[in-house]
């Protein structure tokens, strides 16, 4: 396995989903692999952090630009198909 493969591996890996000779594959490559280990690592912390954090509303002037944006997105997107 090589670095590319354990990104698009990643999510699958972390969820415990990925069968178990991709998965040993994919631990073999992390044991040799520093840079991946430390995506892994870092990656797996940050769903930590944000799943035992409490949401943070966005201020009503980003939702109505987020919200507006959006809107012109879907609409582009609904004309090209």
């Amino acid at each position: 396995m090589n670095c590319k493969k354990v990104i698009l591996q990643l999510t699958s890996y972390l969820d415990g989903v990925l069968e178990s000779s991709v998965r040993v594959e994919l631990e073999e490559h992390l044991g040799r692999c520093t840079d991946c280990r430390l995506v892994v690592d870092t990656t797996r912390k940050t769903i930590q952090i944000f799943c035992n954090s409490e949401p943070v509303p966005l201020p009503d002037d980003v939702r109505n630009r987020l919200h507006t944006a959006l809107l012109e997105r879907f609409r582009r997107n609904s004309k090209t198909t």
